[in-house]
């Protein structure tokens, strides 16, 4: 809550004004869960579940000892980390430009023929779904005289047109029909097709590089954590809503993602309603990570035999892929999927993207997700970014200290170490 004035000191005039009421805390949507009705018999379906219970476990350990995973020692990051615009262009150069980006859900492109049109560190990079049903990417911009195809956003198109002069592509990135080709003069389709980018598609989430000359390796990008975000099977999920959050410097959005530290403190209307404050366990796979927080049911679940617990209800897990996309509520009926991209050194913008297991067909579905979502955009917004976007205003005035991240806070630990080695590996490269 933000004070505008302190309650003791009157107000100039002959009235008193009346304090303005904080906003009411936004209601706590229905949870509901979803691993504990899954049948699946594939391989990775069932090392998730046995991977689950053995995370419920842990928790319940933290739980009964009321405690939380800790890192062996502090680590403290310089202020000026966060403001140098110099040192965030040579970080998002030996990150987002070096890595595979998750940038789309599968489900958003659901069938032949779809598209997802995003703008990454201002480049328009579109991602379809051809007609055999095939993900590519490619820069969202004509070869003709290089406007820009599709506006953001989800959509289904056989043919993309050119809103300037109709050049069309289908949805592989072919040039298919240049209008007024007679006076235009000939154009050799094989030389102007759109200007890809390497994409592929693991797990149900679409990664795209903005290196042309990448040749990512998702598989071993992704590493042991692969089957575990299968076995969640977000690839037959269901695309319900995106919403666009513009929020601080991308390093400062994350850091308030990857602690439970703030629950109590921060969400004590809202994300502590359902979850405990300072009391998860942590797991990382080589540059990602997973952050799992004990949910209140823990409290009746812990004197319950293992067969009877549910991991929906006990446990939380937030997946996050390097270097931004969170994966809230993998266990659940509804998922909530962040999406943090850097736009500026002091500006990124995070998407959310709300999934469902089943279609919302009913008023009363509708209904729900429409509540879910405005709940998770809500709580984000007012509570999350509106504390970093105070972060952020305070940065130049401690350039030259250093914040600390606690024992208990090892998620911002490993994503910083993780951006260190990334500067560190792409220092010797630009030398060359």
């Amino acid at each position: 809550m933000v004070q505008t004035s302190s309650p003791g000191i009157r107000e100039t005039g002959t009235e008193r004004r009346s304090p303005v009421p904080a906003p009411a805390a936004p209601a706590t949507p229905e949870y509901a869960s979803w691993i504990s009705r899954d049948r699946s018999t594939d391989a990775a379906s069932e090392t998730m579940r046995r991977e689950a219970a053995q995370l419920v476990e842990r928790v319940m350990a933290r739980y009964r000892d009321n405690t939380t995973h800790e890192a062996d020692g502090q680590w403290t990051e310089p202020v000026a980390n966060y403001l140098d615009a110099d040192r965030w262009q040579r970080e998002t150069d030996a990150v987002h430009r070096s890595v595979p980006l998750p940038l789309a859900m599968s489900c958003e492109l659901p069938g032949p023929n779809t598209y997802k049109a995003i703008d990454v560190l201002g480049i328009p990079v579109l991602i379809t779904r051809d007609r055999q049903g095939t993900v590519h990417a490619m820069i969202n911009a004509c070869r003709h005289r290089g406007a820009k195809l599709l506006e953001p956003g989800c959509g289904v198109s056989k043919r993309i047109t050119c809103p300037y002069h109709s050049w069309s592509y289908d949805l592989a990135g072919e040039l298919r029909g240049v209008y007024a080709e007679k006076t235009f003069g000939d154009v050799p389709r094989e030389g102007r097709s759109l200007v890809r980018l390497p994409a592929g598609e693991r797990a149900g989430i679409v990664f795209v590089s903005l290196d042309p000359a990448a040749e990512p390796d998702l598989d071993g990008w992704l590493g042991d954590l692969q089957p575990l975000l299968e076995g969640m099977r977000l690839a037959e999920c269901h695309h319900y809503s995106t919403s666009a959050l513009t929020s601080p410097n991308w390093k400062v959005t994350l850091d308030g993602y990857l602690e439970t530290y703030h629950f109590a403190s921060l969400h004590p209307k809202t994300v502590f309603e359902t979850n405990l404050s300072n009391m998860m366990a942590h797991d990382t796979w080589g540059p990602h990570q997973r952050i799992a927080p004990a949910l209140r049911p823990i409290a009746q679940a812990v004197d319950l035999p293992p067969d009877q617990r549910d991991p929906g209800e006990c446990v939380g897990p937030i997946y996050w892929l390097f270097p931004g996309l969170a994966i809230a509520g993998g266990w659940r009926q509804k998922i909530a999927v962040s999406l943090v991209l850097p736009r500026t050194a002091t500006e990124s913008v995070t998407q959310q993207i709300i999934l469902l297991r089943d279609p919302a067909v009913t008023d009363e579905e509708r209904q729900a997700a429409d509540r879910f979502g405005e709940w998770f955009h809500e709580v984000v917004r007012d509570e999350d970014y509106a504390t970093t976007y105070g972060v952020q205003q305070g940065l130049k005035a401690l350039d030259g200290t250093e914040f600390v991240f606690g024992r208990n806070e090892p998620g911002l630990q490993h994503l910083h170490r993780t951006i260190h080695q990334h500067l560190e590996t792409a220092a010797p490269r630009a030398a060359r």
